[in-house]
């Protein structure tokens, strides 16, 4: 018999959780065979693809374009064609916990119960407006139901009570309920757990609550009053609601809770037309024209959802600065001497290309050699210094989902015109999200240059663990004093942002005075 096999997400690098299926590159049904490029997936990085580990054919794709999942989520299967489609399916229903970052909601295949087992025995609930129509004398409470938890207790209205428990809703993400049920279970503390629910696939539905809470002796609020009010926006954790990963995207844009959405989609999840539907209810009219003075409302703002890798950003950079203590030196460069090397390098060898940019890398590289306390990474964990024998210089990369550092390894060992070859192709592939994890993580050092956009000088934020990082600026004629004289030479100006817990101000400026020596007089970094 032939084997069935799977394909799960991968693990690319140590920080990734999760990714998202960009793009499948095959169909159903195709064979394909090991290292063929099977689809794409979205880290917080990049957008890597997923070559094939084995040949096979692809049988069944779980995960649709859209879906996330975490580190070894199923994504797919795959089985020679001698295997029947009935055996796939049977395959793809034994396999659990491997459900998208977005379905973590599971519920549970225990068999259900009958009516009859939904009794007072089982249910464990407290409803305050209690009335003497539905209540239950105290007296008649059995021992069972005083067992049922330990937490139970009796709330009394006149000469009638029923059983309560202070804890009878507590496991939600083990609870398979609509929205409304589960709000409604949480505000009245009724265990989910104890009731069967009758909806699709055995959703619990408002109406089974009210079925066991009767059952148990209590009166149920009328819902049809309560529904001619306004209600109330859901403030509860929406995390682990079970929907698609469209409708949540679109609920984190628009600010709405997955609590206040129906649940219409395949699987009892939310989809993108619950959301719109909140969207639509809570935003009738964008536009209003205001009857007496004639004025048009302004729309409301366009609320633009962060993706992964602005998010990873976000959080890197935000323990960098909280973390680091930064501090910056500031040198004006002449880079006159550099500027005429580099054209008497790309005039004289027609199959390089030097940019200023890839001057100053292999500049950054030799003052790193010169100053290898500054070629560092700090272990904050262990409260280690880490410093290496050879420059792994980062250099940010802005692309359209934020900013990425790809890596030219050994630059201190590189030509000017390997440097720039490498520049060249990181750039590109960084651009169109194929970098491989160790070419854009780690480094011991980062140089952000915004000299093709204008920027005369600027402070960057340290990309940890790393040590520092260079700052460069546009190179523009200005007015220097030299011997006495005003002159005009090209300049840029360096800032080096420095981790005061590793750097020093005297090891920066030595830094600097090395780096600047070797812009001023280039021919030190071809020897």
């Amino acid at each position: 018999m032939s084997e069935i096999k799977t394909l799960e997400i991968p693990k690319w690098g140590l920080s990734m959780e999760e990714g998202t299926i960009a793009q499948w590159l095959i169909q159903e049904g195709a064979q394909f065979s090991k290292g063929q490029e099977i689809c794409e997936i979205e880290t917080t990085k990049i957008v890597n693809v997923l070559e094939a580990p084995f040949d096979s054919t692809l049988r069944k794709i779980i995960a649709k374009a859209g879906d996330t999942l975490l580190v070894g989520g199923l994504i797919a299967i795959c089985a020679d064609s001698q295997v029947s489609d009935a055996e796939i399916d049977a395959f793809a229903q034994s396999l659990t916990g491997t459900s998208t970052v977005s379905e973590k909601q599971s519920h549970t295949n225990a068999p259900a119960k009958t009516a009859e087992e939904v009794s007072a025995t089982q249910v464990e609930t407290t409803v305050t407006t209690v009335t003497q129509q539905h209540s239950v004398p105290q007296q008649t409470t059995t021992p069972q139901e005083k067992n049922v938890v330990n937490t139970q207790k009796s709330v009394a209205q006149g000469d009638y009570s029923i059983p309560v428990t202070l804890q009878g809703y507590q496991q939600r993400d083990e609870i398979f309920a609509t929205p409304h049920a589960l709000k409604l279970a949480e505000k009245h503390q009724v265990n989910l757990t104890k009731i069967t629910g009758t909806g699709r696939q055995g959703r619990i539905s408002v109406h089974d609550i009210q079925q066991a809470v009767q059952a148990a002796g209590g009166s149920w609020p009328d819902i049809r009053q309560q529904a001619s009010a306004k209600a109330a926006k859901s403030k509860a954790d929406d995390s682990q609601v079970f929907a698609t990963p469209v409708a949540r995207r679109l609920a984190k844009q628009w600010g709405i809770n997955l609590h206040d959405c129906r649940a219409s989609g395949t699987r009892g999840r939310v989809c993108k037309e619950d959301v719109e539907a909140v969207y639509q209810r809570e935003n009738p009219v964008q536009t209003q024209q205001c009857d007496q003075d004639n004025i048009t409302q302004p729309a409301k703002p366009t609320t633009i959802a962060m993706n992964g890798m602005r998010k990873a950003i976000a959080s890197r950079l935000q323990e960098a600065k909280r973390n680091a203590p930064h501090f910056r030196l500031t040198v004006d460069l002449n880079v006159e001497a550099i500027q005429a090397l580099r054209q008497q390098i790309n005039s004289t060898v027609p199959q390089v290309k030097l940019s200023i940019n890839d001057m100053l890398i292999k500049a950054a590289a030799a003052a790193l050699m010169k100053v290898p306390q500054v070629n560092v990474q700090y272990d904050e964990k262990n409260q280690q210094i880490l410093q290496f024998a050879q420059a792994d210089i980062s250099v940010a990369v802005a692309i359209e989902n934020g900013l990425i550092t790809p890596i030219i390894k050994a630059a201190d060992s590189k030509s000017l015109a390997q440097i720039s070859n490498a520049m060249r192709d990181l750039a590109t592939r960084a651009k169109t999200g194929k970098l491989a994890p160790d070419e854009f993580q780690g480094g011991s050092f980062s140089i952000s240059n915004l000299g093709m956009l204008g920027i005369q000088q600027f402070d960057a934020i340290i990309n940890p663990p790393q040590g520092a990082i260079l700052a460069l600026g546009t190179a523009e004629k200005r007015a220097v004093i030299e011997q006495d004289s005003i002159v005009i030479r090209q300049m840029v100006t360096a800032t080096l942002s420095c981790d005061h817990r590793v750097i020093d101000g005297a090891l920066g400026a030595k830094f600097l005075a090395a780096f600047k020596q070797f812009v001023e007089n280039p021919a030190l970094i071809l020897v």
